[in-house]
Parts: structure tokens; C-alpha cells; sequence
């Protein structure tokens, strides 16, 4: 007896992710560029900014 075809689970190929970057890169316009993109995920403050800002905070005098 075979499977339900529920039961099958297709073959992943990232179609959807394929068609939607095209439709991405056809429509979009400043910043679709993956250099632009890469830009947007770096992470915001850097540790030697982050230790500037919490030694201002102290030295303002705001301990919390």
C-alpha cells in the first residue's frame, strides 16, 4: 500500500526563495545591491563605541 500524499514531503529547492529574489532584484531599487544588504545585517555598535558610551554615562554621573 503506498503513502497518503500528505505523507510524501517534497524535495526542498528553494523555489520560492528563487522567485522572490528575482521579483526582488526586477522591482527594487537603491539598495538592492548584496553590498547594500550586507551593510543593513552588520551589527550596530562596535565594543570600542560601546565602552565610550557606558564611560561618558558614568563620568555624566547616571550610574544605572
Amino acid at each position: 500500500m503506498s503513502r497518503h500524499l500528505a505523507d510524501h514531503r517534497a524535495e526542498p529547492e528553494g523555489g520560492r526563495m528563487k522567485h522572490y529574489f528575482a521579483i526582488d532584484r526586477l522591482t527594487a531599487g537603491e539598495g538592492s545591491h548584496p553590498a547594500a544588504r550586507m551593510l543593513h545585517k552588520r551589527p550596530g555598535a562596535r565594543p570600542g563605541t560601546l565602552r565610550l558610551r557606558q564611560f561618558l554615562r558614568i563620568a555624566r554621573g547616571r550610574l544605572t
